[in-house]
């Protein structure tokens, strides 16, 4: 045990050990994409069974150093190639390798892989641990050449071996944990086997490749994937600390238009196939287009604004208390609408709300008509409140309307439920007006009151809504302008052009959006 004492000896132990863990690597990654394949309480077992028969093959290997040095003698011999024991071995075992490895890669390519673990047909516990032993005798062969190249006494060899192991041991759940949970770190890690793989057959033929450029090949692929894995825990690490629910609503609306292109793909290829091919595509979508709309404006009504969604005020039809009694009644028999807010001679002077049928009773009563509406006293938000907290307003109001009002209590417009479902389902026109939205032969006829969120939806596009300024068309074109634009001018956004077809002093009233400038001359004339 004198060697002991030399610290050349513990020089050449502790390179040996580093070489061995270096070596045995790639035995260490393949382990860990076998035993994934093993129900959850088998892997730990698999794994330290199959280490621990590499150990005690790579034991008894150094323990017949004189008969693996005779394995690099020639069996096969002939003038196109030259093979002995140990090259056989290696190509057979590298030829294995690309094999299993590209199945491997084969499964993980085509998601295979993405099953439920109650559906999973996991592998046989001896069959991944013949296939760990059966790579293992591989790979242990370059290992135990290299510790017999580097060491003369068969107890430091062994040592080294033992001490690797361990340190395999050690690392190997870890490891598989980290490689499982990254799936592109298992496609780097067969990448790796692959190249290996390769190397061994090269090698058994005498076509040898400098292992340096392997490891540096390795190397610079391993400094590429921290690269990668930094920058994917940096975004997780943002997308984290925007609100689940916006991101569950992006997630939804990503597929919702990654199925609109593909079932546009599928219309494209059908276009000359049978009507029952088209009829058997048309079936197979996932939404239809009235659910594409209504999925999309539930999810988008929280990122809306109040203004957006209420009925304006210019639109809203009240009862002025100074009118006659035969203008008030006239008034509710002319409108449609079935609750009115009673004002005292302009809007902001509102008393109540009252139900037409039941004013109507009470102006053929002689009842005055300021005392009867005040017994419903309207309720009143600010333009500034979430759409998602006035859904629990409306419920409060039980079928009546809330009053919007700015922070100078001057009121801006009145919400219904049905303005609600408006936002959600699409426009419901009434009996009386006309719809906000008119499709012609290549342009759409809008009303500049329309809301900016159903056009956007309706033209499938994301470009109209930049800011929170503004809620209509109207809004948008003046923004646009920088001042209100005249009748005949035209706004461009991309990739639609804006022609006001009628404006006043005040407003826009109507425009014609065409997407083509094509389109554009046709329909001025």
């Amino acid at each position: 045990m004198e060697f002991f004492l030399d610290p050349s000896t513990w020089a050449g132990l502790l390179t040996l050990v580093v070489l061995e863990v270096v070596l045995g690597i790639d035995n260490l990654i393949f382990v860990a994409i076998l035993s994934e394949k093993l129900p959850p309480n088998q892997r730990d077992k698999a794994r330290l069974i199959g280490l621990g028969l590499a150990l005690i093959m790579r034991l008894a290997l150094l323990s017949l150093i004189s008969w693996i040095v005779t394995l690099t003698s020639p069996i096969i011999n002939n003038n196109f190639f030259s093979l002995s024991i140990r090259d056989v071995i290696l190509l057979f075992g590298g030829l294995f390798l690309l094999f299993k490895t590209t199945m491997e890669l084969h499964e993980r390519l085509e998601s295979n892989h993405h099953e439920s673990s109650e559906n999973k047909n996991y592998a046989g516990f001896w069959a991944v641990v013949i296939q760990i032993v059966v790579l293992d005798a591989v790979f242990s062969l370059d290992a135990i050449i290299t510790a017999v190249g580097m060491v003369n006494q068969l107890l430091i060899m062994m040592i080294a071996v033992i001490l690797a192991t361990i340190l395999m041991l050690l690392a190997s759940k870890t490891l598989t944990n980290f490689i499982n949970l990254h799936q592109t770190v298992v496609v780097l890690c067969l990448s790796f086997l692959l190249m290996i793989g390769f190397s061994l057959v090269t090698e058994a033929l005498k076509f040898y490749i400098p292992k340096g450029y392997l490891y540096a090949a390795i190397g610079f692929s391993i400094l590429i994937e921290i690269f990668n894995q930094i920058a994917r825990h940096n975004f997780m690490k943002n997308q984290s600390r925007r609100p689940m629910r916006q991101r569950a609503a992006e997630a939804i609306l990503r597929l919702m238009i990654k199925e609109k292109h593909e079932k546009e793909k599928i219309k494209q290829k059908t276009n000359n196939t049978t009507t029952k091919s088209v009829q058997s595509s048309s079936e197979m979508e996932t939404f239809k287009d009235e659910e594409r709309y209504m999925i999309n404006g539930v999810l988008t009504l929280a990122g809306r604004s109040i203004r957006s969604i209420m009925t304006p005020r210019s639109n809203i039809s009240w009862v002025n208390t100074e009118k006659s009694t035969d203008e008030i009644r006239m008034q509710l028999l002319d409108t449609p609408h079935s609750l009115f807010p009673v004002c005292k001679g302009e809007l902001d002077e509102i008393i109540g709300i009252v139900r037409a049928k039941e004013l109507l009773v009470a102006l053929e009563e002689k009842i005055d008509v300021s005392n009867f509406s005040s017994k419903i006293l309207p309720i009143i938000i600010p333009d500034t409140l979430d759409p998602i907290n006035l859904l629990g307003v409306l419920r409060r109001a039980q079928g009546s309307f809330v009053i919007v009002s700015n922070e100078f209590g001057v009121v801006q417009g009145l919400i219904t439920p049905l303005d609600v479902l408006e936002a959600i389902a699409g426009e419901f026109p009434d009996a009386d007006e006309t719809p906000d939205i008119i499709k012609e032969n290549n342009s759409w006829l809008v009303k500049g009151e329309t809301d900016l969120h159903s056009l956007q939806q309706l033209l499938n596009t994301e470009e109209l809504i930049k800011e929170n300024n503004y809620a209509s068309l109207g809004g948008l074109l003046i923004a646009q302008k920088g001042q209100l634009p005249m009748t005949g001018e035209i706004i461009y956004i991309h990739p639609f052009h804006f022609h006001i077809i009628k404006a006043t002093e005040y407003k826009i009233d109507l425009v014609r959006i065409i997407k083509h400038q094509d389109d554009i001359q046709a329909s001025l004339k």
